[in-house]
């Protein structure tokens, strides 16, 4: 169940057929009966009430599709990325299809080869299901030593596979037998039928006369199929860079603070502290006397702490009244000193200073966020309402990221942490570390915390690696995607390269007559490699538009991207024409080198 303050119940239903009515009641509950309740209590009626705390809805679902398909956070093993599952099956499934693509221009276009085999067992007596059955077992022979293969790599790469993915992945054959065994079958129909029934159709009598080279046939399926190929090459070429800038975007975005120097200390003080009716005052003093202690470390040059993560983990929202409306934010206990510390910005009026009693009892500063979102003109001095306390605005920081790159900076309010004894919380302290000899300073602090009394060794994190992580996953997205992106480009090369080699041996006869008379080797060159162009131009146009709707589907996961640019697609098309280039003119200016009379010596 859920609302915009992320309220999560779990329910078990009585009946679940009835799981929307029962959605319904516990909307009513809280956006009718209750309201009405307290708008009796203050003397509202239900409609300004409701105009005042807002609307509750009710999310239910099913927790067995919850891992995937939540549309909201706060599950303990997190939410799981459905969409990259997603996106990562599609192009598995594509590179299968470019396999298989591979298979057929090949197959055909080895068919010449053994024309003449299909022409003698005809001969012999053998049927057209004769000749597609042998076919049939060829390819399913090479599909199952594939698969084998297949999984002898699966088996040894697995450990690194998990290692990147932070994963624990065992490979259980009986988990997906049967789909192995359907992609088996599919592969088999699919790459092996057409070539089987293409050879099978042979017409017997032509062949034998050795007329078969002659022939037309097959070669605008082999020249479409080579089309698709490069579509499918510039689709992860065009994605590849798209994908790379979209990260180094993120990870050199400026973030409104600067935590490269900053390290976060876990305190862990022992249990005991955190008891008793003096527990927020008993915290606080040790926070200080550890704050007094690494003050006097060189190396050291500012401490502060706040009820602040920098992991994107805290989502939490809080009520916040002003004028008697409530907006939903996220409300900040800080101690003196973190904005300088983060160099956060205070862009209107001023920051907390500890000259200043008020401003550790009913000062408040909000953010861009929550500026705009109260529409505050004149905010400096305008009162807030925070767990029933009046805090007067003092200042306005600038906004800053907190959470992943796929969510927009919340609205935030900033008190001090001795208010309404959130000093209790303290389980962290910041330092700010002097650039140089960092090493040596963070030995000094592991040195005072065998001394402290806390209940766990000396663990630290630096904030800028703590935001980091907060888009780790799309950095290894955007490995993975330059791994397939390297395996796609090298299956194409490999169908182009012997596409060519056998388009470029049919024409060695023509070749040798152009150079009996007298054809120039650049003309030859071009003549030979301009059809591969235009299928590289043809294929890359296909490729346009798949690859930009689904890129701006991806980038629409955050709140921070870049706009797709023009230049990734003239460098994915320069990259693709280049290599087709390499390896299509090598080919054809070994052609041209080739002695002219071993090829006419019959003629």
């Amino acid at each position: 169940m859920s609302s915009g303050f992320s309220l999560k119940l779990l329910l078990k239903l009585k009946d679940p057929s009835k799981v929307e009515l029962t959605r319904q009641k516990l909307e009513r509950i809280y956006n009718h009966d209750f309201i009405a309740i307290i708008a009796k209590e203050a003397g509202f009626t239900v409609e300004v009430m409701t105009k005042k705390v807002g609307h509750f809805t009710v999310i239910l679902e099913p927790l067995s599709k919850a891992r995937l398909h939540s549309i909201v956070d706060g599950y303990p093993e997190t939410r799981g990325n459905y969409q990259f599952l997603i996106i990562m099956m599609g192009l598995s499934l594509l590179i299968l299809v470019l396999s298989i693509v591979n298979y057929i221009n090949l197959a055909t276009a080895n068919a010449v080869k053994r024309a003449k085999e299909v022409g003698v067992r005809k001969i012999s007596g053998a049927s057209k299901g004769d000749i597609v059955s042998q076919f049939l077992f060829e390819t399913a022979l090479t599909t199952t030593f594939s698969i084998l293969l297949a999984l002898v790599i699966v088996e040894l790469t697995l450990p690194y596979y998990n290692n990147f993915l932070n994963k624990n992945i065992v490979l259980l054959a009986s988990q997906f037998y049967i789909q192995l065994i359907l992609i088996f079958i599919i592969t088999i129909l699919v790459a092996g039928l057409f070539p089987a029934i293409y050879i099978s159709n042979f017409e017997t009598f032509k062949v034998l006369k050795g007329n078969f080279e002659r022939s037309k046939n097959g070669i605008w399926l082999r020249n479409g199929m080579l089309i698709f190929q490069f579509a499918i090459a510039a689709f992860f070429i065009i994605g590849s860079n798209i994908v790379y800038q979209q990260i180094k975007f993120l990870q050199n975005k400026d973030l409104g603070f600067k935590g490269d120097q900053v390290i976060s200390v876990s305190l862990n003080f022992p249990s005991v502290d955190y008891e008793g009716e003096n527990a927020a005052q008993n915290i606080y003093n040790k926070y200080n006397v550890i704050k007094q202690q690494l003050s006097k470390i060189k190396g050291v040059e500012e401490i502060s702490t706040g009820l602040i993560a920098f992991d994107g983990s805290d989502n939490s929202l809080a009520g916040v009244l002003y004028n008697d409306e409530l907006f939903k934010q996220r409300v900040i206990p800080l101690d003196f000193g973190m904005f300088e510390m983060l160099n956060i910005k205070i862009i209107k009026g001023r920051n907390f200073d500890k000259k200043l009693a008020s401003d550790s009892i009913n000062s408040v500063i909000i953010n861009e966020s929550a500026l705009k979102l109260m529409n505050l003109k004149d905010p400096i001095g305008k009162e807030l309402v925070i767990r029933e306390q009046k805090l007067k605005i003092i200042g306005i920081s600038q906004d800053f990221n907190l959470l992943s790159p796929e969510l927009k900076v919340p609205p935030i309010a900033f008190y001090n942490i001795k208010m309404f004894g959130m000093s209790q919380n303290i389980n962290k302290v910041y330092a700010k570390l002097k650039p140089d000899d960092m090493e040596n300073t963070i030995a000094n602090i592991e040195k005072l915390w065998s001394k402290a009394n806390t209940e766990y060794p000396f663990q630290y994190d630096f904030v800028d690696k703590q935001y980091a992580r907060t888009y780790e996953a799309y950095v290894k997205q955007k490995s993975l995607f330059s791994l397939l992106n390297v395996i796609v480009i090298i299956i194409a090369l490999f169908g182009l390269f012997s596409l060519a080699s056998y388009s470029i041996q049919r024409r060695m006869k023509e070749i040798a007559i152009r150079k009996t008379l007298g054809a120039d080797t650049n003309i030859l060159l071009q003549e030979l490699s301009k059809q591969y162009v235009l299928y590289c131009i043809i294929g890359f146009l296909i490729a346009i538009v798949p690859a930009y709707v689904l890129l701006q589907k991806w980038l629409n996961n955050f709140a921070f991207r870049i706009e797709i640019p023009v230049l990734p697609f003239f460098i994915s098309f320069a990259f693709l024409l280049a290599l087709t280039l390499i390896i299509v003119l090598a080919k054809a200016y070994q052609a041209t080198k080739a002695d002219a009379l071993k090829y006419l010596k019959y003629e």
